[in-house]
């Protein structure tokens, strides 16, 4: 008969891991502000849980007025922001939790350092691809018209770089200008469930 009361141990990854039934990955969603990051995010974890899949969204904005409200948006504050994010993301994919994260994270040394911290092996680098232009037209946030305005500096995308993923990378490219939710979603679901679930097999 199997145990009914099965004892894990809570002090190891595997143990964790074990005992919610799911491999620890991050899921590391970048791109331009208004790109689809933040529903991108919302869609996986909305699809994952009906799988039996305990997810947590960090959301570069959700993080920007609490842990890293101290810093600002000059290259070393935002660094620095994506490092204490990747910290953060490592500690819950160490927990057992599938974790999707949504920044902006503009340069490739940025998403480089969070794929060392976090652990390549445990690392999903998804670009959500949208021209400025489209976000633009989107701004859902009203950020293009303010710094069209001039009233943001160093606005990514039109003060301040962003570099797209190297041809060659492992990068999973989304175009959401070109593709919804829904079939951006199955891409990334694609890539992502045969490791959850080998995990659980």
């Amino acid at each position: 008969m199997p145990d009914k009361n099965p004892v894990w141990d809570v002090t190891t990854r595997e143990g964790r891991e074990e005992m919610l039934g799911q491999r620890g990955l991050v899921v590391w969603l970048y791109g331009l502000s208004g790109a689809g990051k933040s529903t991108l995010a919302l869609s996986l974890a909305r699809h994952l849980a009906p799988e039996g899949i305990f997810t947590r969204i960090l959301d570069g904005d959700e993080l920007r007025t609490g842990l890293n409200s101290n810093l600002g948006f000059d290259d070393a504050s935002r660094a620095e922001n994506i490092r204490r994010a990747a910290e953060v993301a490592k500690i819950l994919k160490e927990s057992g939790v599938v974790t999707i994260a949504a920044f902006i994270c503009p340069a490739r040394a940025m998403r480089e350092k969070a794929r060392e911290i976090v652990g390549a092996e445990d690392f999903v680098e998804v670009y959500v691809k949208a021209s400025y232009e489209a976000c633009a037209r989107r701004d859902v946030k009203g950020l293009y018209a303010k710094a069209e305005r001039g009233e943001i500096a160093q606005f990514t995308g039109r003060d301040s770089a962003f570099e797209e993923p190297l041809p060659g990378s492992d990068a999973l490219v989304i175009d959401t200008e070109r593709h919804g939710i829904a079939h951006c979603t199955d891409r990334i679901l694609e890539r992502i469930l045969p490791i959850i679930r080998h995990a659980q097999a």
